[in-house]
């Protein structure tokens, strides 16, 4: 696997907005949170473009921007100011061996699925599905802040993974012990990706899923879909992570996705755990993908057992 270094106080973070167009507050945020942190800060041509009303700049654009964060020399990690819209139209303009020359951290979530799953197959390049910086990192929750930093800066494994409300407990939906290569994202990013060049495999790994403000009826869609697609059958063990504002407007005799998952994974008899914090939500669990992970579903728990990046130290 590639790996970027460790980031460190003093380095610099590119950010580029690869998705949806940013504000300037939202640019201001990213920018306030990161150099509180010790971080310099580049920003990508991306940041202040917009194109179609939701997208952040042309393609050409944003993929150039995209090559220039990965192959300049001064910069040592790239984050995405937010997600939205638009990542999969990059995936066949990425110049994916430019990537493997220079592999760097690389942090985002949502609609940035797209371009993990891409950057972990054809560059073998471990990538971050943690908070985007529009928020600011100086305004995320404890755990949110905790987890990436960790995972960006330490050459030792994170290790167990652990919600930060004591109250919202990881749960087992199918017991088990599994391990694998941890790989997965959005729902719906994923569900894009088949059929295309770009198609997610999971094949003996440990597979994230979390989605946002879709109803029972769309998750149940594209859960068969992964379903009759083998993406569970392959998958060694399961790991669902946030599902905000997925529950039906009427709640009255719907399912909810827990049934779909009753319904649709459970059958598969993988190793499974739920409530994982990651994903869209006030807590936001870093997750390093492409490295080797274990899910304990007979307790609850999930482990991160390889280290994300390697030395930075420029000694």
């Amino acid at each position: 696997m590639n790996k970027g270094k460790s980031l460190m106080e003093g380095d610099t973070i590119g950010l580029i907005a690869p998705a949806r167009p940013s504000s300037k507050e939202e640019i201001r945020r990213a920018i306030t949170g990161l150099e509180q942190q010790g971080f310099n800060v580049i920003l990508g041509e991306s940041c202040y473009a917009e194109y179609g009303g939701y997208l952040s700049g042309e393609r050409s654009l944003r993929v150039n921007d995209f090559h220039k964060m990965f192959s300049d020399p001064h910069i040592d990690g790239v984050m995405c100011l937010r997600g939205g819209y638009g990542t999969s139209q990059l995936l066949s303009l990425i110049d994916y061996e430019l990537i493997k020359q220079h592999p760097k951290v690389f942090v985002g979530f949502s609609d940035i699925t797209a371009l993990h799953i891409a950057l972990l197959q054809k560059a073998n390049l471990v990538t971050f599905h943690g908070p985007t910086m529009a928020r600011g990192l100086h305004n995320m929750s404890k755990s949110t802040k905790q987890y990436l930093l960790r995972s960006v800066t330490s050459t030792t494994p994170v290790g167990e993974i652990l919600n930060e409300d004591n109250k919202l407990h990881i749960q087992s939906l199918t017991g088990g012990i599994a391990r694998g290569q941890l790989v997965g994202g959005n729902l719906s990013l994923i569900s894009a990706t088949m059929g295309t060049p770009y198609e997610i495999n999971t094949k003996d790994k440990i597979f994230f899923i979390e989605e946002v403000n879709e109803d029972p009826y769309r998750v149940d869609r594209m859960l068969t879909q992964l379903a009759l697609a083998g993406k569970f059958t392959d998958a060694s063990g399961i790991v669902l992570g946030t599902w905000q504002g997925c529950e039906p407007k009427d709640k009255s005799g719907h399912f909810f996705v827990d049934d779909l998952f009753d319904e649709i994974i459970k059958p598969f008899h993988k190793p499974t755990i739920y409530n994982v914090q990651s994903g869209h939500g006030p807590v936001n669990i870093t997750l390093p993908l492409g490295v080797e992970a274990t899910v304990d579903a007979n307790n609850g728990r999930l482990f991160i057992d390889e280290a994300a990046v390697i030395s930075g130290n420029k000694n």
